[in-house]
């Protein structure tokens, strides 16, 4: 009988101690996966980090070069908007000048042309308000070869604070994710 109890007791301590066994056993692979996720989130959270902190400067970086590109762009549009007044008042002292001329040439041309001794200075005047119409035509060309080449480049510099602008969306977008 006493050999029946022993063996008994062997028995059920031998399955408890199994049970015990398959249970330690199940619990096991779990700490490894809690583990690993935890040294994953860890390793994300120090990416994150790293990119904030790399971040940072880029984007002040960015802010300066689009607020300088601004302000490059706005003088340039302010420098179009003289240089169009200049044209403008080019024009019309140009057109002004070219009136005087057509006037003096039509006195020339009227039934009663001026006199001998009003002729010599009328043609001189005259000569010399040819010599200012050319002159204001050379002026308003000048001008407009001017405002154009201005114009190409503010469109220039318009694309590049259209880049700037864009990297700084991108920068926005990557701090979203």
């Amino acid at each position: 009988m006493r050999l029946a109890k022993w063996v008994l007791c062997a028995v059920g301590l031998l399955s408890i101690g199994f049970g015990v066994s398959m249970a330690a056993q199940g619990s096991k692979p779990q700490e490894p996966d809690v583990l690993s996720a935890l040294l994953t989130e860890v390793r994300g959270l120090r990416q994150a980090m790293e990119q904030m902190a790399s971040a940072g400067p880029r984007v002040q970086l960015a802010l300066g070069r689009l607020q300088l590109q601004e302000q490059r762009v706005n003088t340039m549009i302010r420098r179009l908007e003289t240089l169009r007044d200049a044209v403008a008042k080019a024009e019309k002292d140009r057109a002004t000048t070219q009136g005087q001329l057509s006037t003096m040439e039509n006195m020339f041309k009227s039934d009663t042309p001026p006199s001998a001794e009003d002729r010599n200075p009328m043609t001189a005047m005259m000569e010399a308000l040819k010599k200012a119409v050319a002159a204001g035509d050379a002026e308003v060309q000048r001008l407009q070869s001017e405002e154009a080449q201005l114009q190409q480049q503010i469109a220039a510099e318009q694309g590049r604070w259209a880049e700037i602008n864009k990297a700084l969306e991108d920068l926005e977008r990557a701090f979203r994710r």
